[in-house]
């Protein structure tokens, strides 16, 4: 019979490609599992099928070896992390080494076991989340939904996007929405909205081990029924030195139900890690040549820090279907299908930026980003429209592959 304090509610599986120790594994966690089976996966999964492997509809338990292969376990577990609180993740580490033991706990995992395995750590780690277990169910709240959406390059338009991507999507949902201006040196997100705050989100870096609601309600702007968490006013020097911005997402977590993040670029650790963190990263061009030579070299780099094209969500904006290439032209030369397009509406946009508001719903522009917001949200599948020709432009794009 299971011990009693053991988290059995919760299904068991298994990852690693080393056979014999998952055969350990399972004769070792026979006496907690209660006659559950545990399921076994020798391969490494793609981020891609974890939703149908850990379903959001029942908690999971996750033992994940990251002796096989550290950085593609590591980059798994952050993607675990990413899919909600109804999974726990139990590394399975080579040597006592402090620094990874580190890494895998900053990476999401809950508790570890070092090789070789034995019924001892077993006992003292299901110990140990039995006790954890109840208090993160108590909270009944899944992970929030966290886009970050970036530019390909400059006035693309993406603080736009970004704004009215939350106004909408509160509009339609009516649920929590935290949009946050993650751009340390040129944020604008104050100029954009006529808000102004004594906080902005180094102060919530700085006090993360001491953030609470009475505190963050102090720090964040409500604006048309989103909470704004501001960038600072002044461009400080050390802001560029920015690297982790997970003390903020972590609260942010379970505290909303989608986080939009405002970023400056694909570029730095800082929005590297932006795009880490992010379920979806909506990388924002528009149809011209300079934009979408831009996109080429941001999705280059996305690739090369190793940040999923499966996440990554193009959007042309400003598209006029007779001004430059083509949405078919775009997505075959890019090597990546365009997910949506928002039209060029510079009246509805500069009257909305004149007074500070969000773009009405009835608006060319506005009527774009809510039928956006029902795609990402899941509700309506892409339209289909016809191709046109490619009249010799891919060469633009040939060093891009895939």
């Amino acid at each position: 019979m299971a011990n009693s304090e053991t988290p059995i509610s919760r299904r068991p599986l298994a990852i690693s490609p080393n056979a014999p120790l998952l055969n350990q594994l399972e004769r070792l966690l026979a006496t907690h599992l209660g006659g559950a089976a545990l399921h076994r996966l020798q391969a490494y999964p793609s981020p891609r099928d974890l939703p149908n492997l850990l379903p959001s509809g029942s908690p999971h338990l996750v033992f994940l070896d990251t002796a096989a292969d550290r950085d593609q376990a590591v980059q798994l577990l952050e993607e675990i992390g990413r899919t909600g609180t109804h999974v726990q993740v139990i590394a399975l580490l080579a040597s006592n080494e402090p620094d990874f033991i580190l890494r895998c706990l900053r990476a999401g995992a809950s508790d570890f076991l070092i090789l070789p395995l034995t019924a001892e750590q077993i006992d003292a780690a299901f110990g140990k989340l039995a006790r954890v277990q109840p208090i993160q169910e108590a909270s009944g709240r899944e992970s929030a939904k966290t886009i970050a959406v970036m530019p390909a390059k400059g006035a693309c338009g993406a603080t736009t996007v970004a704004c009215n991507l939350a106004f909408q999507w509160k509009r339609i949902s009516g649920k929590k929405i935290l949009l946050v201006d993650m751009d340390p040196l040129t944020g604008n997100l104050s100029f954009l909205l006529k808000v102004k705050s004594v906080y902005s989100f180094l102060d919530a870096l700085q006090r993360s081990s001491e953030l609470d609601a009475d505190l963050w309600s102090a720090m964040v702007r409500p604006v048309h029924g989103v909470d704004v968490l501001l960038a600072p006013d002044l461009m400080l020097e050390q802001n560029v030195d920015l690297r982790d911005p997970s003390p903020i997402l972590e609260y942010a977590r379970h505290a909303y139900d989608v986080v939009i993040l405002d970023t400056s670029s694909v570029y730095t650790e800082w929005n590297l890690n932006c795009a880490r963190a992010a379920n979806e990263l909506l990388l924002v061009t528009t149809n011209e040549l300079p934009a979408l030579q831009a996109a080429q070299r941001a999705l280059s780099y996305l690739d090369t820090n190793r940040i999923g094209r499966w996440k990554i969500r193009l959007v042309v904006n400003r598209y006029l279907r007779d001004v430059g290439l083509s949405r078919e032209v775009i997505g075959t030369a890019l090597h990546t299908e365009v997910f949506d397009t928002l039209p060029s509406d510079y009246e509805a946009v500069q009257r909305a930026l004149l007074d500070g508001k969000a773009i009405p719903a009835s608006t060319p522009f506005g009527k774009g980003v809510a039928q956006m917001v029902e795609r990402l949200g899941g509700k309506t599948e892409p339209g289909n429209k016809k191709g046109s020709s490619l009249s010799g432009l891919l060469g633009l794009f040939s060093k891009t592959s895939k």
